[in-house]
């Protein structure tokens, strides 16, 4: 093509995607309206919230839509022309035609998929360059046609996509979605799709893709309860935490595995026994072990004191109590009613016995009930009674429970649980507790009278919201002008209208992703698991609990495997749960890590990992990694000396070593995070500072996406000789 006629179809596609910006600025102008009407509407409360979060949801769409509109174009062989973008217009005067194809519709794909070898009935593929919402440019690749010679480099837009610095946060990759991340981002399959790769081959961001995917043709039956995305570290959640929104998204709760249980924020982390300990499925017999043992019987009998006589609660009577309320295969909070009945027959029975004797029988019901009722009031509130029953069948909670089994080694005993358990302070949660307490929710259940509690106010909080949204509507339509003259002062001094609303939606239409949050019984259409190798058996009983559905996005990479309680096959975690309904994806290629870095990673990942072969880095960055060995003194003036030489380059760098070295991130804080320059330092003492000192010094190097450095005071590890010894930091 000439430039002249380069020129010119450039202005024709200036026009075009400006059209599509001026419809895209109509049709949220539209869904506006449609939101402020939803709010102000006379439907029932419960129709209402739901039509104002799917107008939310849809302006939420169009809102992030405005970024990077339009990226490209599929010219049939017919001379046919399809815009691709990240939502989907339609010409609303022309039979609904389409101006603007969704990215996630299946006569996209091609965009993705087409090659030379198989167009896919495609001619010409072209792809936009923009800044804001001008097209600067375009690129154009030529399909199935031999001998043209106007077609590009097939991978100018994805060098430059990898190539640029990052930001900081993860970006969407929708306008350079590879054919191998497109095969699973379109997967059709309803169970557990696993994707297995190495540092840098876009795992992560393919999974959330696919996430995009499956709200876009899967929408209602996904969206009314959500996504939950489960990664390592909160870090890693606020690096990716904006590539569903910004494809329109938002639905989706992120948590860590320390996040699992409404209420909790864990971080810390058990030593290697503990670990392993609690993420195997052996914990469930210790765990039922500690609530048996709460279920006690009385060493002397206990003594109650009623109003004529004395009775007493025997181990004989206690057991009896027990066998019953542990037939009923109750937990352990519901199971106590069965308990306190059979104590309450045996000592009203010998009451009644005792004070009858002589003068009373059976025969005589009236007079045998009515001294029974007055005896099961005295009972009732009975404070001898009550200390007697939480003595020998207490309510408990998790944290009750849990804390106080780590705190004894008696206790620890009797569960026949490992005395590596034990802990002074019970109550100082690991991560690894999380999934022990989410389980005692189930085996301890609900106290009834708490249960009972939270209704009423569960009941009052709802009557007063309704209350307050009825004052809120009456207000909104009310004549304005005799309001104010009634009133002697304009309203909007006295309430703003967008204040109302904004009160009534926070009342009574909260966000998705929050109202499930907060809800440790809410159960999710789809799973996404990052870093899932990290993950227990344990930790895999609690997402499955949250997802009835079994539908999973499971990523990670068993190289980088750090836990002691992870997974060492996906098999294993599994096929418990989805034994035929699982199915495994890799991707191979490096998009992250240049070949420079990528070479020093594979010589370490061949010593700890020889069966595994490292992803293919798609480019060369022409920047070698370096190493420089210092004194104690000169291992801060090194970290000092590498910030300030980053400092005014653009991207993101980071110092990732032991926890002693200032100024340093920990391996394990960086999973799943990438920076355009990387300081490792001590990577001798990260090798030693146990069985996952080998990964970790494997995420360490393969966070960069241009340059690496490695600043050591002992003699490097034996696969790091190969790097270049420098004189001073970064050269």
């Amino acid at each position: 093509m000439s430039d002249q006629g380069h020129d010119r179809e450039l202005q024709d596609e200036r026009r075009y995607v400006a059209d599509l910006y001026a419809r895209l600025d109509e049709q949220r102008r539209a869904a506006r309206e449609a939101y402020r009407a939803a709010l102000g509407n006379e439907e029932s409360p419960t129709d209402r919230d739901v039509t104002v979060r799917a107008t939310a949801a849809q302006v939420r769409r169009l809102d992030v839509a405005d970024n990077g509109l339009c990226f490209g174009r599929l010219d049939g062989l017919s001379g046919e022309r399809s815009y691709i973008g990240r939502i989907g217009i339609l010409d609303e005067e022309n039979d609904h035609e389409p101006l603007l194809m969704d990215w996630r519709a299946p006569a996209a794909r091609p965009f993705y998929t087409a090659t030379g070898a198989n167009p896919e009935n495609t001619r010409r593929r072209r792809r936009f360059h923009t800044r804001g919402r001008r097209v600067v440019d375009f690129t154009d690749e030529v399909l199935g046609r031999p001998g043209e010679g106007d077609g590009t480099d097939t991978d100018a837009a994805l060098l430059a996509a990898v190539n640029a610095p990052r930001g900081e946060g993860m970006r969407d990759i929708v306008a350079t979605i590879q054919a191998e991340q497109d095969e699973i981002i379109r997967l059709e399959h309803p169970g557990v799709t696993v994707i297995e790769g190495g540092p840098g081959t876009g795992k992560t961001v393919v999974a959330l893709h696919r996430v995009a995917y499956l709200l876009y043709t899967q929408r209602e039956r996904i969206e009314r309860h959500g996504v939950l995305v489960v990664g390592p570290n909160p870090a890693f959640g606020d690096h990716i935490g904006q590539v569903l929104p910004s494809l329109g998204e938002s639905d989706v709760v992120f948590v860590t595995p320390g996040d699992l249980v409404p209420g909790l924020h864990v971080t810390a982390e058990d030593g290697p026994v503990a670990a392993r300990a609690k993420g195997s499925l052996a914990i469930l017999d210790v765990l039922a072990g500690a609530i048996a043992d709460r279920q006690r019987l009385p060493d002397e009998p206990r003594e109650i004191e009623l109003q004529d006589l004395r009775v007493r609660i025997d181990a004989a009577t206690a057991q009896w109590a027990r066998e019953e309320a542990r037939a009923t295969g109750l937990p352990h909070n519901e199971a106590r009613a069965t308990f306190r009945e059979i104590v309450v027959y045996v000592l009203t029975e010998r009451a009644i016995g005792r004070i009858g004797r002589g003068w009373l029988t059976r025969d005589d019901t009236a007079a045998w009930e009515q001294m029974r009722t007055e005896l099961l009031d005295e009972l009732a509130e009975h404070e001898g009674f009550a200390a007697a029953l939480d003595a020998l069948w207490p309510v408990l909670t998790p944290e009750d429970v849990l804390g106080r089994l780590y705190e004894s080694p008696q206790r620890l005993r009797a569960a026949g649980a490992d005395p590596a358990l034990f802990r002074p302070d019970g109550a100082a949660w690991t991560v690894s507790d999380v999934p022990l307490l989410d389980e005692l929710v189930d085996l301890l259940g609900r106290d009834p009278a708490a249960a009972r509690a939270e209704d009423r106010a569960a009941a009052a909080e709802q009557a007063a919201a309704t209350e307050y949204a009825a004052g809120v509507m009456e207000i909104l339509t009310l004549d304005r002008e005799e309001l104010d003259e009634d009133l002697g002062v304009r309203v909007e001094d006295l309430i703003a209208a967008e204040g109302i609303a904004d009160r009534f939606e926070e009342t009574d239409t909260r966000e998705l992703a929050e109202r499930a949050a907060a809800d440790r019984d809410w159960t999710y259409r789809h799973v996404v698991v990052d870093e899932a190798q990290e993950l227990s058996a344990m930790d895999w009983r609690v997402l499955m609990r949250r997802c009835p559905a079994r539908a999973f996005t499971v990523v990670g990479d068993l190289a980088q495997r750090r836990s002691p309680a992870g997974a060492r096959s996906w098999g294993a975690m599994l096929d418990r749960y989805v034994a035929d309904r699982w199915v495994y994806r890799s991707l191979t290629l490096n998009y992250r890590t240049p070949a420079e870095i990528m070479t020093v990673a594979a010589a370490l990942l061949a010593e700890f990992a020889p069966g595994v072969t490292p992803p293919e880095s798609v480019r060369a960055s022409g920047v070698v990694p370096w190493a420089r060995r210092v004194d104690s003194a000169g291992l801060s003036a090194g970290v000092e000396e590498f910030v300030l030489a980053e400092e005014p380059v653009e991207g993101t760098s980071v110092v990732i070593g032991p926890p002693e070295v200032p100024g340093a991130v920990a391996p394990s804080a960086t999973k799943g995070l990438e920076f355009d320059a990387v300081l490792v330092v001590e990577p001798e003492r990260i090798l030693a500072a146990g069985p996952q000192g080998a990964a970790d010094l494997y995420v360490a190097l393969t966070r960069a996406t241009q340059r690496l450095g490695v600043l050591h005071t002992g003699p490097l590890p034996a696969a790091l000789t190969g790097l270049a010894e420098t004189a001073r930091v970064g050269t």
